[in-house]
């Protein structure tokens, strides 16, 4: 099978500029990278082929002996300024020297930027995450609360810089200060984290007795949390550079507080709106009458129950939930009622009720009308 034109290959005309092909390479080469794409079987081949012709037409004399013989200028010794057999040998070599070239292109968004991003002379601290559990009170409300936070500090021995007497860090001798080091391995350059400053691009000759080196120490701090109203379960709050110290003297991390709003046991809460499950005596349900319930703020409402009312029924009190948590308004609180049968009742509450239900035949609807429809069912079921 014959070579595809180098040209064709990168997508470009012939008699390209130098930026224009390392452009076009550039491209390819993220398309096609194996890593990419793997479902896709001839991504290799191409990433390859894309490679061997970038090797050739980046080079001003193999690209002039290309543009003048085609690919018979690498074959059987014409080597047109360029080695005998050209790039069509297969040397890894050369395919690593075309990759390393627009590696830090094409990387330098995951691997920290191109040459000289690596650098590192002080790491930022870690984020924190705190678990805070508040009652439905407080979340009405608001609060101001005080809490304990263990996390790591700047060190006052070395002022966070890790070194004794604070004196400065010197650049790593195996990387040179850049944090990383590379590494050519078959037809890919690898680049990989310092082993002897673990990144930071610098070392410490006498590190700092109180941290160690570190720049940081271990230490319980206090911090006042303002708890908005409305907060819910699932709430995040974020201190911004309330977390952990920088090492050597990074800027810190933040602190990310989560709200936990505790069960109650009166109300149950569904978003801004409160539901609570009130008993009433079967007199009162069936005469009507007014009741008190309690409300989140602490306060009283009086309710008035409608004659003949049954269990399930719900009421709304206005405004008596709780309030939004970003935006004006408050929720309702509804009012579910439960007529409660009395229980352990004396022998003159027993022939009373009894009395009451032989007078009961017109008083009871719902009952009249599923029993009727029961008979109906037996009935249509003997026929």
């Amino acid at each position: 099978m014959s070579k595809r034109d180098y040209y064709e290959v990168l997508g470009l005309k012939k008699g390209a500029s130098a930026d224009e092909i390392k452009k076009a390479y550039r491209a390819k080469a993220k398309e096609l990278h194996p890593d990419r794409n793997a479902d896709n079987p001839k991504a290799e081949e191409q990433f390859k082929e894309a490679n061997e012709a970038y090797e050739v037409l980046k080079d001003a004399d193999k690209k002039a002996a290309y543009d003048r013989y085609g690919h018979a200028a690498f074959e059987g010794g014409m080597g047109g300024g360029g080695r005998p057999g050209g790039f069509g040998g297969g040397g890894q070599g050369d395919f690593a020297s075309a990759f390393s070239d627009v590696f830090d292109d094409l990387f330098g968004d995951f691997m920290g930027g191109g040459r000289g991003g690596g650098r590192q002379r002080a790491s930022r601290g870690a984020d924190l995450r705190y678990n805070l559990r508040v009652t439905l009170e407080d979340a009405y409300g608001g609060l101001q609360k005080t809490i304990q936070v263990p996390t790591s500090v700047q060190c006052g021995s070395c002022n966070g810089s890790g070194a004794e007497g604070g004196a400065e860090p010197t650049t790593c001798p195996t990387c040179s200060g850049m944090g990383k080091v590379r590494a050519t391995q078959g037809f890919f350059t690898v680049e990989r984290t310092c082993p002897t400053c673990s990144g930071l691009g610098q070392t410490i000759k006498n590190p700092c007795k109180t941290c160690s080196g570190a720049g940081r120490v271990q230490k319980e701090r206090a911090l006042s949390v303002n708890i908005p109203k409305g907060v819910e379960t699932g709430t995040r709050i974020r201190l911004a550079g309330e977390g952990e110290a920088g090492l050597r003297g990074g800027p810190p991390g933040d602190l990310y507080i989560f709200i936990e709003v505790a069960k109650h046991d009166l109300f149950e809460r569904d978003g801004v709106h409160l539901h609570c499950r009130v008993p009433v005596s079967m007199t009162v349900a069936a005469l009507g009458g007014n009741i008190e319930v309690p409300s989140i703020d602490g306060g009283r409402s009086r309710v008035a129950i409608p004659a003949g009312s049954q269990s399930g029924r719900q009421m709304r009190l206005r405004s008596k939930g709780m309030p939004a948590l970003r935006g004006a308004g408050q929720g309702d609180m509804f009012i579910e009622l439960a007529v409660e049968t009395p229980v352990n009742l004396t022998a003159k509450q027993k022939e009373l009720l009894r009395e009451f239900e032989e007078l009961s035949e017109d008083n009871n609807p719902e009952s009249k009308s599923f029993f009727k429809s029961v008979k109906g069912f037996w009935d249509s079921m003997k026929g």
